[in-house]
Formats: structure tokens, sequence, C-alpha cells
């Protein structure tokens, strides 16, 4: 102990004097104590740990193929494929290869998941990685006419099965649809990536949607497995009205499934995507809500991501706060639900790049009521209604328009998906499926522009009900040249 001046003794033990110290950060013994020794002592805190949690995806697959009295297939019971944690390894694949394929066969399988030991966001990915004819036979050739012509992109397969998606029980049972369609169909949808619903409802927005719970061991003591309460089945099926035209063709795909933790995300990040060009509208204020004048968001309207490659991917987000939205009721979108259109327009070169005009396609997502929509449900083979997807095909050259529209339902190798709170659009483009009109798959294209507009009461225009709302830039930059 020591003594002020006053000849008082300080009464705070050695230990408190070093924790009121280190509390405040005192330099120097201070308080008029006489000396500049500081007191010291160490305690050391050893042997501590931490240890990160896991995140370890099982999934356990049931499969199994019904070929008539040919063949018939089931993967032995217990299979399981362990994809590691997202960065922690590609996983061991699981491969099945169907030989002599015909009208009537099918197939059904059952995905589900031990997420060890965190809760996490699944996303389900997929890729059509070819489709051959491989030549053709005499009856085949009389049934095909795309020429026969061995290489990717001429089979028929791809188009010709009927495959379905869809939530599922352990057991089971089937719930709610993911995606069904044609191969092809299907495989546009998983290549631009589906995010995946732990409670099977995938009504709900993508952001912070019901996660996938985590387990603490993807076996249980009998070697039975631990899973979550939902599952992904899928089935397909050879209808017996395919004939010959499909004679020798063979196809190949891949699934993939990837987690990623709840905690701290969103689950917005789409991993079965790379973009590798971002476009926007010029920054804007937004939506004046309370008539002050000034609008009350800050940022682009649209945001379109584009993926080159073979398959384009192309997925365009509209700002909800830039244009209204939320709880405001003043121009949410689109303020005219009949009337409304997304398009993405490409130049491509094996059309004449920078030609006039230079719009060869518009890749498109309209209401029913909208004009491309409608003129590809008025020229529809398949009997497309409602909203969806549309191509609008141009041929002029000179200055001169030359257009068609095609519902998205009658053309293979594109798909147009709007998501459940309309804010996100994805445009799915295969290059190699002969689009309307392409001569040749392209080797470059440009994106001359992404816009949006409501039909109505005006993404670009202030609103005709004079509610104060100014203009908002609805068209995005140019991209540029693009490499397929």
């Amino acid at each position: 102990m020591a003594d002020n001046d006053n000849g008082r003794t300080i009464g705070l033990s050695r230990r408190k004097m070093l924790v009121g110290l280190g509390a405040v950060g005192v330099a120097s013994a201070g308080a008029g104590l006489g000396t500049t020794a500081y007191f010291n002592d160490t305690e050391t805190f050893e042997n501590n740990e931490l240890t990160a949690g896991e995140l370890d995806l099982f999934v356990h697959v049931d499969y199994s193929e019904d070929q008539g009295s040919f063949a018939q297939y089931a993967t032995p019971e217990g299979t399981f494929i362990n994809g590691n944690v997202v960065g922690g390894g590609e996983g061991e694949p699981l491969s099945i290869d169907v030989e002599d394929l015909k009208p009537g066969d099918s197939g059904e399988g059952e995905f589900c998941f031990s997420i060890v030991d965190n809760p996490a966001y699944l996303w389900m990915c997929g890729e059509l990685t070819a489709n051959d004819e491989n030549g053709q036979t005499e009856p085949e050739a009389d049934d095909d006419s795309t020429g026969g012509d061995p290489g990717p992109g001429m089979g028929e397969i791809a188009d010709a099965m009927e495959v379905s998606v869809s939530y599922c029980t352990p057991d089971g049972e089937v719930g709610n649809e993911i995606v069904s369609g044609s191969l092809r169909d299907v495989m546009l949808a998983l290549r631009a990536g589906v995010p995946l619903y732990g409670d099977g409802d995938p009504s709900a927005p993508v952001a912070n949607r019901p996660a996938f719970e985590g387990v603490e061991a993807p076996f249980d003591e009998s070697d039975e497995p631990v899973v979550a309460e939902q599952c992904v089945c899928f089935e397909w099926v050879v209808p017996t009205s395919v004939g010959n035209e499909i004679q020798t063709d063979s196809v190949t795909f891949d699934f993939e499934f990837y987690a990623e933790q709840a905690r701290h995300n969103d689950g917005t990040n789409n991993p079965c995507v790379e973009f590798d060009t971002v476009l926007t509208t010029d920054a804007d204020t937004g939506v004046d809500r309370d008539g002050d004048g000034q609008g009350d968001a800050e940022g682009n309207w649209i945001t379109a991501r584009v993926s080159s490659g073979p398959t384009t991917v192309v997925q365009v987000e509209l700002d909800g706060d830039m244009y209204g939205g939320g709880s405001s009721g003043l121009g949410e979108w689109p303020s005219n639900p009949n009337s409304y259109v997304v398009e993405a327009n490409f130049d491509v070169d094996t059309d004449g790049l920078s030609e006039s005009p230079n719009d060869d396609f518009r890749f498109g997502f309209g209401s029913a009521s909208s004009g491309a929509r409608s003129a590809g449900i008025a020229n529809s083979t398949s009997g497309a209604s409602g909203d969806g997807g549309y191509i609008r095909r141009n041929t002029g050259t000179g200055g001169t328009n030359n257009r068609t529209d095609t519902a998205a339902e009658d053309a293979p190798g594109f798909l147009a998906v709007e998501s459940a709170d309309r804010l996100t659009y994805t445009f799915v483009i295969d290059w190699t499926s002969g689009l309307p009109a392409l001569s040749s798959v392209p080797t470059q294209f440009v994106v001359n522009e992404v816009f949006a507009s409501d039909g109505g009461e005006g993404v670009a225009s202030s609103n005709s009900s004079n509610d104060g709302r100014a203009a908002i830039d609805n068209v995005t930059d140019a991209s540029g040249t693009i490499t397929v």
C-alpha cells in the first residue's frame, strides 16, 4: 500500500488497482502518488480453443427406372453424395447411365438432405451438357428433318423427354411443383438456378426464405438418414407418342445442390451462375412518396446481370423502392398488372452485328395483354396463354423492322421466369437450340439495352393521376461486345 499527501491509506488492493487502470487506460501511476512506477501483474488464459462449426451437405439418393422387360434399375439402398461445405470440395459425383432408351421408358428419383450442423439455404443447379444426334438410321431420317449431321444441339431427346421436379416428403409424398416441362426446359431453369424453400412453399420472396434445418449427424445409430423435412423428387418419361426421331440420339445433363449457411446471409446469392457483365439504369432518387417534390429512394431502377456462354443467362432485378412498392401504394410495379413487359434487346453477330436496326432479338416477359406476348399467343402452336415469356424477332435491314413474335412455350431453348414478387426476371437462352430465323450459333452479341414498362402509369413518365411522382429512367446502358 502507499500513502497519499494527507497520510491516508489508499484503499485498493493491488489487483483491484490493476483492473481499474486497465479499465480507463491510465498511462501513469498518477493521482499524486509521488511515484512513476507502474503496478504490474500478469494473468494468463491458456489453452483457449475456438472451434468452427460444420456445414457439410449430404444428399441421400433414391432413384429407379423402368424400361419394361429390357431393364430395371435402382440405386443401392443407402446411396448418398457427400458434397461438403461451400468451398470445401466439389463432392463425390453420382452418375446414372440409361442405355437403349425407348418411348414408354420412365424413371423417378428422390433427393433428401442432411445439412451438418447449421441451417442453410439450398439452391438446385443443372446443365444440359450434350444433346447429340449421333447420325441417323433410315427410319429416323423419315421422321426427323433436322438433317442428321451429328453434333451438339441436334438431338431430339431433350425436347421429347418430359420431366417434373417437385418438393416431396422423405416418404415420397409429392408437394408443390418446382419446375416441369421438357428436359431442355427443366435444365434451362436449373441453369439459371432455382432457390429451394425449406417449407416447400415457393410463393415467398427468395430473400430470407425458409431455410433447411441443420442436423447433428447425417445418420442415426441405426445408419438411417437424418434428413430435413423437405426433399426434392423428379420424374421423367419418354411418351409413347414419341417416334423414330430419337433413334441413336443421346443426351447428358447434370444436377447439383448447393448449401450456404443461413446465419448472416439472406439466401439471395445465386451459386449456379457466374455473371460477367452488369448493366444499370442511371442512378435516381426514385418515387416522391411524401409529396415534397423529392424522391425518397436512391439507386438504380433496373440492374441486369449477364452470364455469357453457349447458354446465356440474363437476370433482371427491379428495385421496388425506386418505383414505389412497400406500403406506400404509389406506383407499385406493375401499376398496370394487365399490360407490362420486361425486355432484353440483343444484337448477334451471325445476323449482322451493328446492322440497322440492330435489335435482332428481344427476349421478354410480359402480361397476357402486352403487345408482344399477346401476339405470341395469337400465333402459338402450343396454346400458350396468360403471362409469360416471348421472343420478338426482327429480321429487317436498312432501318426497316420485320418483326415476328413467338411465345416462349413455342421456342425450345428459351425460358423466361418471373419471381413471385415480380421484381426479378430471368431469361435463359440456349443459342444451340435453333432460335427463330437464326442462321448459326453466334460467337458474339451485344445487349443493346434492358428495359421495363408497365403500360400505364409509367415507369418512364409522370403518373397520369398526378400523385407527384417524377419520371424514372427505365433503360439500361448497352453492354458492349460480349463473347459467347
